[in-house]
Parts: C-alpha cells; structure tokens; sequence
C-alpha cells in the first residue's frame, strides 16, 4: 500500500493478457490502479508534506494562545460582573477607532469578554477584538483577530490553507485534499487485493520486522497505511467541504438538496431608535435555551434584530440561535441545532474534528498522529522508490500498457467516474487530465527512441 506515496510493488506489473484482449480480471485492472496511485503519489506527496506540518503546528496552537495571550485571556476570578454594556462604554472609550459588531461575553469566571470591532484598513476577514475583564470592565489589550482566532492561530491557519499566498496559495491544500483520498484508496486495493483470507488480511496489519531491503519498507508501509487509512480518508473529505472550487459544487448540492446549514432570520419591524441594549437582549436569549458561550451580533442597521449565536464547538456541540428585537426585547425566532439537516452537523462536526476543535485534547492528538504517520508514509514510498531504481538511476516506473490490458467493460465506467468526479472536484479533474497527457507524451517519446535505436 502507498498512502500519500509513489510505489507498493516489488514487480513490475504484468498480465497473461495481450494487448487488446479485453481482460477483465484483477491481473488485468491491477496495472491500471498501480500506475495512477504511483504518478498521484509522485505529484501529490510533496504538497501532503506541506499540510501535514502545517497541521501538526496547528494542533498545537489552543495550548500555544493560552500561554502567549495569557494576559488578555483570562482574569482572575471574581463573584461580581459589571453590565456587558458597560464593558461595551469601556471599549469605546479605550478604542474610539472602530465599530463594535459582536460580544463574547465571558464564559467562565476566569475568563475574559471579547469585543469585536469592524476597524477600516483591516484585511478582509480580520477584526479587532478587545479584551475586557468582566469583574472590573478594565480593557485588557486589543489584538486584530481572524475570525475567532487570534493571530498566532490566526497566521498558522493561513499557514495551512493558503501558504499566505492567497488564493493561488489556497489550491495547493485543495489539490492535496483532492487526490488523498484516491491515493489511500488505491493502496488499499493494491495492499488488500487478492488476500480473501481472514488470516492473510489480518497479518497485512502488522509489518514484517524480519524482512529485509524494499520489502521490509513496503511491510512498514503498508501496515502503517493500514492503520491510518481511514483517518486521511476523513481529513479529505472534511478537507474538500471548505474548499473554493469542490466545496462550491458541494455547498451547491446539500443547497439543491435542502442540506445547507440554517440561519436564524434576524428581520424585525423597524423600531426608530429604541433599544433594549445588549444585556437584556442576553436574558431574552438565554430565557429561550440559547445561554452558555455565545456570541451576540448588534444590528446592523433598522429592521435587524440582535442575534444571539451558540458558540461551543467541542462535543456535545452546542450550536442554537435566537433573534431578539431591539425594541421590545422579545425574542422573534429560534434556531435550534438538533433541527439542522443531518448533512448540515455532519459537516459542521466534521470540520470542528478537522479543526482539533471537537474532542479537545484526544482530537488534537489524533490529528498529530496523522500528521506524523502521513510524512513517514510519503518518506516510506520515496525509499521503496529509490530502492527500486536501476543502479545509478531513479526509481522505476510502473510499466505501460495498462490501459490496453483493460476491457471496455472495465474501462467505460472508469471514465464515467472519473468524469464525474472531476466536475465535483475540479482540480482533480485537471490534474487528471494533465497526467494523461503527460503519460501520453512519455509513451510516444519512447516509442520514438525505440525506433530511432
């Protein structure tokens, strides 16, 4: 198996098979699935590498913010809070150069409340969050966050997704997500295949110490990828979900099919300039269930009403929300995460998971395993690569023709697929396409050099 790699064999493929006959047997397909998984792995491991240590850093970073942003974080604790709206004065006072949009009131005693401002000259996505200590309504400091992150978390996530290069940057974590999962499938094939056995498959789960040279390699590597398949499997997917050019298509089809993540309507009848503030729009919410860490947004403009959000995102994920109308206090529609669509909190547990965020410290040590097994497996696959090399030459590829010793019966539903699959994804699609005409290109030069010799 070649998990994120470029080999699995120790021989070259080969078939009984001539050219043309339309064998459809395993012996048959087996080259084809050999030679795609080798040139993915070939392409793909260097950019598997880059996210693998962009993540692992990242898995670090809530126990990284705590010591670094210890001072704005926490307070000390206290039985007394003053009113949010008189952390909100605070904030003004401190910071008159921005527009406050959201509060996380604090959500334990030690913890501190966050005022979020919309401040001109930010990057797009950036606010700046005050920090206040809700016992004394003291400003604490000010940092220009992303999202909720704060920007150490903030940078290491750019880090990940787009190598701060912007959107270019940003296809290089969706081309890695894209083809992972045809990676880790295909070497579960060729790892697996033809071992019907329970006890034959069950011995692919351990290496083989006793081995030696590529073959004790390929038992590691394959033992390794093995264990972990089913882990990179799901980084793929909850990978793709947030992508620009799949997870468009994917938002596209859960909205098509009713499966998009709800929203509370924040629409109220316009009020003039009545306005209950910010902390009785809290009680309202929390009257209704919508209480623990939330995060409150302000009205935009007339016609908008409060909107108080759930923000806990580990497990038991506590996501409702309610719309409050600043003129009278009345709450004027609720949200509640147990009525989302099943696909909807799949794909919000999925990324929170995918984020080191829903099972706290196991999920992000899970997530490092991943990390740290997914850059030996690449490392694995290069050394049986290198092994299998002529002396004084690069490794060997796999041998042609394994698209002639398939039949169309085989091969129709492969391109069906394939195309499929490469409208949904798109930069697999057109990577697929460059494979094959990269692969063309090499079998026609070979063909020439055989003739001019």
């Amino acid at each position: 198996m070649a998990v994120g790699s470029v080999a699995v064999s120790t021989q070259q493929p080969t078939s009984t098979a001539p050219p043309g006959s339309g064998a459809t047997s395993w012996a048959a397909v087996r080259p084809l699935v050999l030679r795609i998984h080798f040139y993915a792995g070939v392409f793909v491991a260097p950019f598997l590498v880059i996210a693998a240590l962009t993540g692992l850093a990242y898995t670090t970073m809530p126990q990284v913010e705590r010591v670094v942003y210890r001072h704005e974080l926490t307070v000390p604790a206290r039985a007394d809070r003053v009113p949010v709206t008189a952390q909100v004065a605070a904030t003004h006072a401190a910071h008159p150069e921005g527009r406050v949009t959201a509060i996380r009131p604090a959500a334990t005693a030690t913890a501190s409340t966050r005022v979020i401002m919309s401040v001109r000259g930010l990057p797009d996505g950036y606010s700046r969050t005050v920090f206040v200590d809700p016992h004394t309504g003291r400003v604490l400091g000010a940092e220009d966050t992303f999202g909720e992150w704060l920007p150490l978390r903030a940078w290491f996530d750019t880090m990940h997704r787009t190598l701060h290069l912007g959107t270019v940057g940003r296809m290089y974590s969706e081309l890695a997500a894209s083809w992972l999962w045809i990676v880790v499938l295909g070497g579960l094939v060729l790892w697996l295949s033809g071992r019907r056995r329970t006890a034959r498959i069950l011995r692919r789960l351990l290496p083989r110490i006793r081995r030696a040279g590529r073959s004790r390699v390929m038992s590691w590597h394959g033992a390794l990828g093995l264990w972990v398949a089913a882990g990179l499997l799901f980084l793929s997917a909850t990978g793709l979900t947030w992508s620009h050019f799949a997870g468009g298509h994917i938002s596209a089809i859960r909205g098509a099919w009713g499966w998009s993540t709800p929203s509370v309507s924040s629409a109220v009848p316009p009020s003039g300039h009545r306005d209950v503030g910010v902390d009785r729009a809290l009680a309202a919410a929390a009257d209704r269930g919508v209480g623990g860490p939330v995060e409150i947004d302000l009205p935009a403009g007339p016609g908008q009403a409060y909107v108080v959000q759930q923000v806990q995102r580990s497990w038991p994920e506590r996501q409702d929300a309610a719309a409050i109308d600043p003129a009278t206090g009345r709450v004027t529609s609720v949200q509640r995460f147990a009525d989302w669509p099943v696909a909807a909190k799949l794909a919000r547990w999925g990324i929170d998971a995918h984020m080191g965020l829903l099972f706290g410290l196991v999920n992000q040590i899970a997530l490092a395993v991943l990390a740290v097994v997914l850059i030996a497996l690449i490392a694995l696959g290069y050394r049986m690569w290198w092994l299998r090399r002529p002396c004084g030459g690069w490794g060997r590829r796999p041998a042609r023709g394994a698209w002639r010793r398939a039949s169309s019966r085989v091969l129709a539903p492969l391109v069906v697929t394939a195309a499929v699959v490469g409208w949904l994804v798109p930069e697999l699609g057109v990577s697929l396409a460059a494979f094959v005409a990269v692969d063309l290109v090499f079998g026609w030069r070979a063909r020439r050099l055989a003739v001019t010799r």
